[in-house]
């Protein structure tokens, strides 16, 4: 196994992880689940997160930061492989994906802080008030982490529909973004981290 094909391994772990890191932010025991829609009314994200252990969304915050360093390293494993077929795509792959990650650390941390802080002063209203407040303020960092990810996805995508890659054409579904306009409806916890390891698992694969 080469060093490139490493890469994709380490990542596919990598996204495995932050799926799991994301799960324990969005499942609660008991089988309540978190919707962003009940942002909208706290007696509802109350009743969600009255069980919530702090310790599940501390270990989420820690093992997601790690996760994500794992998958940069799949990500610069891509950029690796496609510089033997194209200059452009592999340098738009490396800043999407540093975009990505960098900023998806931040946004990470900052969804893992305010659910944190909402469970520990009580889920009361002010809390809640307090929580929008944050996410508008940092909204700046999902933005530009899914911009990070569209940019290198599809990059990736459109060198291998183009046939710049010896990959086949149709090897272009495996790829972050039309997987998840795929998953997304389902409304899975960690959509984005399962296609993700989803596109690893096809890259180490096929390459």
């Amino acid at each position: 196994m080469n060093i490139i094909k490493v890469l994709f391994l380490i990542a596919l772990v990598g996204h495995i992880l932050c799926g799991i890191c994301d799960c324990l932010m969005t499942y609660v025991p008991g089988g309540k689940k978190f919707d962003i829609k009940q942002m909208s009314d706290n007696s509802k994200m109350a009743e969600v997160f009255k069980d919530m252990p702090l310790r599940n969304i501390t270990a989420s915050i820690l093992l997601g930061v790690a996760a994500l360093f794992m998958i940069l390293g799949g990500y610069y494993g891509i950029y690796l492989w496609m510089r033997d077929y194209s200059s452009t795509s592999s340098k738009l792959i490396l800043i999407g994906a540093a975009l990505f990650v960098t900023f998806g650390i931040a946004h990470h941390v900052f969804c893992g802080v305010a659910e944190w802080f909402y469970v520990r002063f009580g889920m009361t209203e002010d809390a809640l008030k307090g929580v929008l407040e944050f996410f508008k303020a940092t909204a700046s960092t999902m933005i530009i982490c899914y911009i990070g990810m569209a940019v290198a996805g599809g990059a990736l995508f459109i060198s291998i529909v183009t046939g710049k890659t010896p990959l086949p054409a149709w090897s272009c579904i495996f790829n972050v973004i039309p997987l998840t306009l795929v998953f997304t409806p389902l409304r899975i916890g960690g959509t984005g981290n399962w296609c993700g390891a989803i596109m690893f698992a096809a890259l180490l694969i096929l390459c």
